[in-house]
């Protein structure tokens, strides 16, 4: 095994090298020891469920951004008639019914996958609630609804419900802008973007009233539905900006005008976020609270969307990756492979992060066959492979071409093999050039029983695989070697 001063030597001198890529005040550590606690657990669960789902998924468009005013073609409109098209969008709530909905069914396929976690999108920007929340009537049970009637109404509560059942841990996915609600954007004034439309340093009374139905929803969730382990706030751009942070996005815009880069005004949205969390965490102690996309101390984690970083980060984090289609459900949506999304999920963890895999409800209630086919094969994998995965941490030098390396803190090493193809076989003999295990270390495969004969070779070592191994692999799509090191 690498001596510990050798191997505290070489991390911090990766970890300034990445420090200098991701500058430290991007995140701000936690200092209550009991979030701590619960962000250093959180790190080893390694695999969650996001789900985007609201009467949108009726038309099968992108989640509430077909109503913000901004040009962008992702989100384009099926209407050249603005407030029209809002109108009908608000009235989906009226035609949403999805009596398919079977949260049992969605914990039962997630837990056997390996999943650990799920996060649902209480309420998304469109300011649809998928809770019964008694400050709007916006909401799924609403008698407007005609789901209203079903006994699993308060779909919020039936999902968070299921999924603890199962074991996994919950966490309440919130928007703080809220298109629907007339203090944000307020009728007097036309939206302009994805911003509140008036000024609240101007119409302070009016923002405050913002503020307080903000926070009363927020802690509805940390009341009333259970045991929350996550607050997953999203909307970035309401944000305490400063001064500078404002009058530089201006000097931006001013000098990508014609390059048309910047569509959009930056606002200070102050919603108070310490207040916010103070009062949370006086409902769920120890709560991870992810301010997404506002540098600070409310950003308990990061999260790259739809997308895994180059290399090691040496914060708390998560990619939020889409399974399928689109973040919302949309027809005939082409999922991901198996092997794609255990590759994914090997090289996020490999690199220290989480993976956050979203998956679609239908407007009938339903995921498509293809979500429970995925996740099917995917718990075939980790089945064999889990201990490569959970509660692991990094191991330099993380990935080396279709190699991933993760360790346990108790010394226990793993190398995780990608087959290139579907039609990829183990190789006769694993190499690894750039790390060796001590003298009398023992080599096993995952899923197989016996050690492995292995060398070293330079600074490196080979494994040799045995036939017999290669023609009846345990698992498909990546194997992993085990590592035990002779102390």
């Amino acid at each position: 095994m690498i001596k510990k001063t050798t191997l505290l030597i070489l991390l911090l001198s990766i970890s300034s090298i990445l420090f200098s890529q991701h500058p430290p005040q991007n995140y701000v550590p936690e200092t209550d020891t009991l979030v701590l606690e619960k962000i250093k657990e959180w790190q080893g669960l390694k695999f969650g469920l996001l789900m985007h789902w609201g009467p949108y998924s009726q038309w099968g468009v992108v989640e509430s951004w077909s109503i913000c005013p901004e040009d962008e073609g992702w989100c384009g409109r099926k209407s050249d008639e603005y407030y029209e098209y809002v109108k009908e969008y608000e009235n989906l709530k009226t035609t949403f019914n999805p009596i398919g909905f079977n949260p049992e069914k969605w914990a039962k396929a997630a837990k056997n996958a390996g999943m650990r976690y799920v996060v649902f999108t209480t309420k998304h920007h469109d300011g649809f609630c998928m809770f019964d929340s008694k400050y709007t009537d916006y909401k799924i049970n609403d008698k407007g609804c005609p789901f209203h009637t079903a006994k699993n109404s308060n779909i919020a509560k039936e999902i968070f419900d299921a999924f603890r059942d199962e074991g996994l841990w919950t966490g309440a996915y919130f928007s703080k802008p809220d298109w629907h609600c007339e203090d944000y954007w307020w009728p007097n004034f036309p939206p302009k973007d994805r911003n509140v439309n008036y000024d609240p340093i101007v119409y302070p009374e009016k923002w405050e009233n913002y503020v307080q139905f903000t926070q009363n929803q927020i802690l509805e969730l940390m009341t009333d539905y259970g045991k929350m382990d996550i607050l997953w706030l999203d909307g970035g751009w309401v944000a305490n900006y400063s001064d500078d942070d404002i009058n530089e996005f201006y000097t931006e815009k001013i000098n990508s005008m014609n390059s048309g880069f910047m569509k959009r005004t930056i606002v200070r949205q102050d919603i108070r976020m310490d207040e916010i969390v103070e009062k949370a965490r006086k409902k769920q102690a120890g709560l991870i609270v992810v301010d997404r996309a506002v540098p600070g101390k409310n950003q308990n984690y990061l999260t790259p969307e739809n997308r895994v970083p180059p290399n090691m980060l040496p914060y708390p984090w998560e990619s939020c990756i889409i399974a399928g289609g689109s973040w919302s459900w949309v027809p005939n949506a082409k999922y991901k492979s198996p092997r794609e999304t255990i590759h994914l999920l090997c090289d996020i963890v490999c690199k220290g992060g989480n993976l956050l895999l979203n998956i679609a409800p239908g407007p009938d209630g339903k995921w498509d066959d293809q979500a429970f086919v995925l996740l099917d094969e995917v718990g075939k994998w980790m089945d064999i492979n889990n201990e490569a995965i959970y509660n692991t941490t990094t191991l330099f030098p993380y990935k080396n071409g279709n190699i991933c390396l993760t360790r346990k803190d108790t010394g226990e090493m793993f190398v995780i093999y990608l087959l290139l193809d579907e039609n990829d076989i183990l190789p006769e003999k694993v190499f690894l050039s750039n790390y060796c295990p001590t003298k009398g270390s023992k080599i096993e495969m995952l899923g197989k029983r016996g050690n492995l004969q292995w060398e070293k070779s330079g600074k490196g070592f080979e494994v040799e695989v045995p036939e017999k191994y290669r023609m009846n692999s345990p698992c498909k799509y990546a194997f992993v070697l085990k590592i035990t090191d002779h102390l």
